[in-house]
């Protein structure tokens, strides 16, 4: 079983917020004592956290469910009830976020001790302290703390490499990563040797250092899903500069020019902004017989598709991975090219959600809609109306004559005299039923 996972989706759920409680002060030789129950507590917000030792979602394949602890209930004597602490996940540098449902950008966390907030925390209800006025000295009104947000997250890895090697199977590309860093991939005679990326740390001796990803290897058809698909091109899209690494033997029939091509137009078919990545091209192999050929006849169709003559070409590093001859060059030359390269955003173009605002008013959004089952039932909903049921405590009187005026207030009882409702229809809310009266 592999040990590497890069996609993943989670059901995470905030803690509700604590519910205010009734209470009414009682010492001895405190007369017309007034009320005195205290605030809920706020829920608990799940928080992702970036931990730079995690390089793979592999932590969530059995456990997909997470929840924030409630707040505490209020209590007598105008003790409010405790806040919860947050829930925090620990991901790797490199996750994208977003809510599973509307594919709505959250986040892109690439930095040790990044946080997001993905669902908040309910806030606490209000015990009966807070109702008390002139008019109203001794409330028997509180209300439920809010409920946590509940949503589905897809988290996406992309690892974070400032250089990628790209290319066809069985090129070398293990192997080059094996000869420039002290990873150790699997190396075979074989295509799809690598399954998942290998990162390896590369240290130049003049001092300067970079982090390098041998990928997957890729064929035609690899954009669509063909071999490993867009599994693994995604991968790419956060390096800095591509190493594009081509067998120059020509061993398999396989024109070199041709496998150039065809892994650029899968780069673009992929994301198109991958093009924009400085290249340099890598002619491994050369130790084999008709290399030297092939890797003349490879510069000469590179130049004439060259479009804009004034424009460097693209530089070739011509390379053996077995005899180690070229590497410090290229090696050199990489670090060079990424000293001049700045880093590419993803989602820069992309809108993301604005940040969450305990109250915020939204004016085309229906605050109720109204449907009608076919047991002649009347039906509301809404997330507002429904949120308002919820924070309502039904154990006393004055709640429920408060949650009335509240939906009046709101525009209920028009709306359903609108529709045809009389004296007497039935109106659910959830599970909650009560009798529509003039």
């Amino acid at each position: 079983m592999s040990m590497f996972l890069d996609e993943v989706i989670i059901d995470v759920k905030a803690g509700k917020g604590g519910d205010g409680m009734v209470a009414f002060r009682r010492e001895k030789y405190v007369p017309d004592g007034g009320p005195a129950g205290g605030d809920g507590g706020k829920g608990g917000s799940v928080v992702l956290i970036v931990d730079e030792g995690l390089r793979t979602l592999m932590d969530f394949r059995f456990n997909r469910h997470f929840r924030a602890q409630p707040g505490e209930n209020g209590m007598s004597k105008g003790m409010h009830g405790r806040g919860s602490e947050d829930t925090y996940i620990k991901v790797p540098e490199g996750t994208t976020v977003r809510d599973a449902d509307t594919g709505v950008l959250l986040g892109d966390l690439i930095e040790h001790g990044q946080t997001l907030v993905i669902a908040k925390g309910g806030r606490g209800g209000r015990g009966n302290i807070r109702f008390a006025s002139p008019k109203n000295p001794a409330p028997e009104l509180a209300e439920n703390g809010e409920p946590g947000q509940e949503r589905r997250i897809n988290l996406e890895l992309k690892v974070l490499a400032d250089v990628g090697l790209v290319g066809f199977p069985s090129v070398g590309k293990s192997t080059i990563l094996s000869v420039i860093s002290s990873a150790r991939p699997k190396i075979g005679a074989y295509h799809f040797t690598t399954l998942v990326p290998n990162l390896g740390m590369v240290h130049l001796p003049d001092g300067r250092s970079f982090v390098a990803a041998d990928l997957p290897g890729l064929i035609e058809g690899a954009s669509q899903g063909v071999g490993l698909g867009t599994q693994f091109l995604r991968h790419i899209e956060r390096t800095r500069v591509i190493l594009h690494v081509i067998d120059m033997s020509g061993m398999e029939g396989r024109d070199p020019y041709e496998d150039y091509l065809a892994i650029n137009h899968e780069l673009a078919s992929h994301n198109l902004r991958l093009m924009e990545r400085p290249q340099i091209i890598v002619a491994n192999k050369m130790d084999m017989p008709d290399s030297e050929e092939n890797l003349k006849l490879f510069k000469e169709q590179l130049a004439k598709e060259q479009v804009d003559e004034f424009a460097e070409p693209i530089p070739v590093f011509p390379i053996s991975g077995v005899t180690r001859k070229g590497m410090d060059a290229l090696m050199s030359a990489t670090a060079d090219l990424l000293e001049v390269t700045d880093e590419f955003l993803l989602y820069e173009d992309e809108p993301r959600e604005e940040e969450v605002v305990e109250y915020n008013f939204v004016a085309d959004e229906p605050e109720f809609e109204i449907n009608r089952d076919p047991d002649a039932t009347w039906i509301l909903s809404g997330d507002k109306l429904e949120k308002l049921f919820q924070m309502t405590n039904f154990a006393h009187d004055e709640t429920i004559m408060r949650f009335a005026r509240q939906l009046r207030t709101m525009g209920v009882d028009e709306a359903l005299r609108a529709r045809g409702a009389k004296d007497g229809d039935i109106v659910r809310i959830g599970e909650f039923e009560f009798e529509f009266v003039e």
